[in-house]
Parts: C-alpha cells; sequence; structure tokens
C-alpha cells in the first residue's frame, strides 16, 4: 500500500470513537495490565496502521502498546508471540503471510501457526487483482485469458516479490488457466511493480488493491481486469470479481489478532466481542473501505480459526505447484 494510502486510512480510523467499553469486558478486571501487541512488520504499512487504529479504541478499556518486531516474513514478531505468556496480554495482529505463506516456506519455521496460536478475530481482507496496461488487446478478463493462453510465452505478470499473495495470486491465475510459461518477474514491492507496468515494461501485475490503483485505473493509466475476491469490492462495484468469470481466482491478504494457543477461552472471547464491536463503527468501516480494505463479517474465534485451517490447506498446493519449497 502506498504511503498516501496508509495515511489516508490512518486519518480515516483515528475519526472513529469508542463509545463505551463491551459489557462483557466490564463483568472482569481484564485487563488489568497494558496488553502488548506485536506487529510484525515495519511502521507504516496496512498492518500496521489498522492495528494501531484497533489499539487505540482498546484502550478504553485498558492499555495497548504496539510494538514492531520486523524480519523474516513477519516470522520474528509471531514467533515471539507465540513463545510468549498466554495470559491475555501477549497478542499478534497478524495476517496471510506470517499465519500461512512464511512459515511453509521454511523447513524448521520458529513456529506452527495451526497449533501455537489461538485465533480472536479475522478482521480485514486486501484483494489482489489483475491488471494490465492498455496496450494489453483485452478488456475484460475473459479476453485476457484467451489472449493469455494463445501468447503465454510473451506474456510476464509482475509480483511484489517471491512468495507474497500477489506472487499466488499470478500463479493462481497461470494454473487455473492451464498457461503455465506465463513469466514471473518479481519485484522488491508493489510499488516498482506498478510503474513497470504503467510504462509498458511489463504487460500484467497482480497488486493488492489500494485507492491509488483505482485511481489510476479510472485514469486510463492501467486497466484493472477484476479484482481477485469473492465477490466485488464495495470501493469499486464497477469492477468484476474474477471470480465471476474464472471460479477459484481469489487470493487475498486478510489480518487479524491472534494470541498464544493456551491463552484462556474467556479472554479470547472478549477480545473477540470488543473486535466486533469496533468494525461495526460506520468510521472504521468507511476507513478502510475507501483504500480498497474490507471488514470481514464474522470475526468470532471459531470463524478465524476455520478461516485460517481452510486458507492454509488452499494455499499450500498453489504454492508447491508453483515450485515454492521450504528452504
Amino acid at each position: 500500500m502506498r504511503r498516501r494510502d496508509v495515511i489516508r486510512l490512518g486519518a480515516g480510523l483515528l475519526a472513529g470513537r469508542l463509545v463505551c467499553p463491551s459489557p462483557v469486558l466490564a463483568q472482569n478486571n481484564y485487563p488489568s495490565s497494558p496488553i502488548r501487541l506485536v506487529v510484525p512488520y515495519p511502521p507504516g504499512g496496512v498492518v500496521d496502521v489498522v492495528a494501531r487504529q484497533w489499539a487505540e479504541k482498546m484502550k478504553r478499556v485498558g492499555t495497548v502498546v504496539v510494538e514492531n518486531l520486523a524480519g523474516g516474513g513477519g516470522t520474528i514478531g509471531a514467533g515471539g508471540v507465540a513463545r510468549g505468556r498466554a495470559d491475555g496480554y501477549n497478542l499478534l495482529f497478524g495476517e496471510t503471510s506470517c499465519l500461512i505463506i512464511s512459515p511453509a516456506l521454511m523447513k524448521k519455521p520458529p513456529y506452527d501457526p495451526l497449533k501455537d496460536f489461538s485465533p480472536v478475530s479475522m478482521i480485514f481482507t486486501s484483494s489482489t487483482s489483475i491488471v494490465v496496461h492498455p496496450s494489453v488487446p483485452a478488456t475484460n478478463l475473459a479476453e485476457f485469458i484467451n489472449y493469455a493462453k494463445a501468447n503465454q510465452e510473451k506474456i510476464s505478470y509482475a509480483s511484489a516479490g517471491t512468495g507474497t499473495v500477489t506472487h499466488l495470486a499470478g500463479e493462481l491465475f497461470k494454473q487455473l488457466i492451464d498457461a503455465p510459461r506465463i513469466l514471473h518477474v518479481p519485484y522488491r514491492g508493489a510499488g516498482p511493480a506498478l510503474i513497470d507496468v504503467m510504462a509498458g515494461v511489463v504487460p500484467m501485475t497482480t497488486p493488492n488493491i489500494t485507492s491509488q490503483i483505482l485511481s489510476f485505473h479510472r485514469a486510463g493509466k492501467v486497466r484493472i481486469l477484476a479484482v481477485c475476491a469473492p465477490n466485488r469490492l464495495k470501493a469499486a462495484p464497477e469492477i468484476p470479481a474474477a471470480n465471476e468469470v474464472l471460479p477459484g481466482m481469489v487470493m487475498q491478504l486478510t489480518g487479524g489478532v491472534v494470541a498464544p494457543a493456551a491463552t484462556p477461552a474467556p479472554i479470547v472471547t472478549q477480545l473477540a466481542d470488543m473486535t466486533s464491536q469496533i468494525a461495526k463503527e460506520a468510521e472504521f468501516q468507511s476507513a478502510l473501505e475507501a483504500s480498497g480494505l474490507e471488514i470481514r463479517s464474522d470475526l468470532t474465534p471459531a470463524a478465524a480459526k476455520t478461516f485460517l485451517a481452510q486458507e492454509h490447506d488452499r494455499l499450500l498446493p498453489i504454492m508447491r505447484s508453483a515450485g515454492l519449497e521450504p528452504q
């Protein structure tokens, strides 16, 4: 996500205010000391911004201290939380990369994402997309699929880097249309990849949707053929979901709060109840939606656990088919 999108998102989220503390939390003395919330990435990214706004609203019932512990594709910070105290005062704001992808790329990951965490709530999703240079002779996804299959040895796609959700989006597209010879060109971030697509250096990219990419699309600088989400986004209902033409073409970054596995269930439930209250606030929702993010409909611990398990089982075969093996 570009800096201007992060600033816009942060400003919008700060406009929201929590009216009253959760009645569930008010029934006992939790939290009676500061909660440590680890963000396993550097400050300023979309995960960090959403985490800090969640933390800000949670401060109405107790102090939440955000700590950025970046490195290892998110595994350093996530591993520290997994090994830390399981008492409700040690939490992780994680997402698809550190909870699924990064550990699967390691022969000896520092944690098992399905066994070492107790999910609280998966809060938001950031969908990838299929974006092409305006010179590509396709005005919709169906036309581009036919073009790509017929010209796969001439086509390449840019991603934000190997092992990112943007990389997996491109590989899933190749697998679903049976065009294995489309070339992957990894960049050091989504920004440089998008710049080269706008310049016509690479014909296709698969970035996460942001307000900036939507503005480039509407200005005719790039063409978003589809969003890789189950349904159309509220921020851009005119853009089709890839799923409408290519069933199964769904690739999203999903983020939220998890705790160490042994965290008491009542505390996990209390945290989820508060998160549900926060997510219902109109200001919180509109700020995320304006930046291309969407709030998940079911924020319960059970839904989060089921989602992570299902997404793990869905993504690993895509990764292995793309040649991404543990190192």
